[in-house]
């Protein structure tokens, strides 16, 4: 071996220097591949998805067929609306032991069928008998039939089609004879005298209102609102000690805020999307559990309210019955009553 070999033996290695002409080129090929896989796997992925949910959307049938409805604005929540957590304060009772106890009744003596459901009255059947309230005498009851085609166990669907079939009826107990007072309401729920039974009220939960019918006077037989535009859905009507009456809800319509049920009012194509995909036990845990009493006067001014404005205490409350001293706040899907002082609020 020569001395300019060993030379070149010894000679040091010099750095290697990764250049855009090297090896970086193939990394850079890596991760343009790896990109690759990543958009293709998840367009995969989203037409996966969006392929059985369209093809849900157009061929699947939706259990309700809605039309538009108009609300006005909600009131704002201000003054007498103003929120509050009055309803915190009432305490539970029997809880756990009962199912949807919606409304109170002091209930005696025997019980018999005056009239069957499967009885046509002015030719429909009664699908959804409601509430009632009877005369001191005992010889008119007023009571309402929500719909002729929806059930009870169907309320969400009656409330989100709209459905303009319900009924406010009389029952005579001496002749035995129904017939029809107000007819094409939008889920006639709650029903109440007034004092001097000189008219009823008539809840018409699906538009957020109170229509009143008069039996007696000069307008006998004639009808008008007695209160529009509510800040929320009411249920039950009952007699307040002060000459008004207390009016349950179990939703607002927040003001501030959405109202989910004002804003699907006038979209009745996502209604049909949402009953498409959705149960009504998945829809309504999208709901707010926002609970509100009002007290209304003898001319259907708003005279308090008291709020639970997430449920934790009173939730669902469809009714409010007021008895020494306490209301009693019956709901149509907690498993138990409230009892809330008086004094207390």
């Amino acid at each position: 071996m020569s001395e300019a070999d060993g030379l070149r033996q010894r000679r040091p290695l010099r750095s290697q220097v990764v250049t855009d002409d090297g090896q970086a080129p193939e990394a850079k090929d890596g991760s343009s591949f790896s990109g690759r896989v990543f958009r293709v796997t998840f367009l995969m992925l989203a037409v996966s998805l969006t392929v059985p949910l369209l093809g849900a959307m157009l061929l699947l049938e939706s259990p309700i067929d809605p039309q538009p409805l108009s609300f006005k604005e909600p009131l704002l929540l201000l003054g007498v609306l103003q929120p509050n957590m009055k309803l915190q304060q009432a305490e539970r009772l029997f809880e756990n032991q009962l199912i949807g106890p919606e409304s109170i009744a002091n209930i005696g003596g025997e019980v018999k069928l005056l009239i069957s459901s499967e009885t046509p009255i002015e030719g429909r059947k009664m699908s959804f008998v409601n509430d009632l309230t009877i005369t001191q005498d005992g010889k008119k009851i007023y009571f309402t039939d929500s719909s002729s085609k929806w059930q009870r166990r169907d309320y969400l669907l009656l409330v989100m089609e709209g459905t303009d079939d319900g009924r406010l009826l009389e029952y005579d107990t001496e002749t035995k004879e129904v017939k029809v007072l107000l007819d094409q309401l939008r889920f006639p729920n709650g029903v109440q005298l007034s004092p001097t039974e000189d008219f009823v009220l008539v809840a018409e939960t699906t538009m957020a209102r109170i229509r009143r019918f008069y039996l007696s006077g000069l307008m006998k037989g004639g009808a008008d609102l007695f209160v529009e535009n509510l800040p929320g859905f009411p249920d039950n009507i009952r007699p307040s000690s002060s000459g008004g009456y207390w009016v349950g809800m179990a939703t607002i319509r927040s003001n501030p805020g959405f109202s989910m049920l004002d804003f699907l009012s006038e979209r009745p194509y996502i209604k049909r999307m949402i009953f498409k995909l959705f149960s009504q036990e998945t829809v309504m845990k999208f709901v707010p559990r926002y609970s509100l009493v009002l007290e209304l006067s003898d001319s259907g001014a708003f005279w308090r309210s008291l709020h639970d404005p997430n449920g934790q205490v009173a939730s669902y409350i469809s009714e409010v019955h007021e008895h020494d001293g306490h209301l009693y706040l019956g709901s149509f899907r907690a498993p138990f009553l409230c009892r809330l002082s008086l004094q207390s609020v």
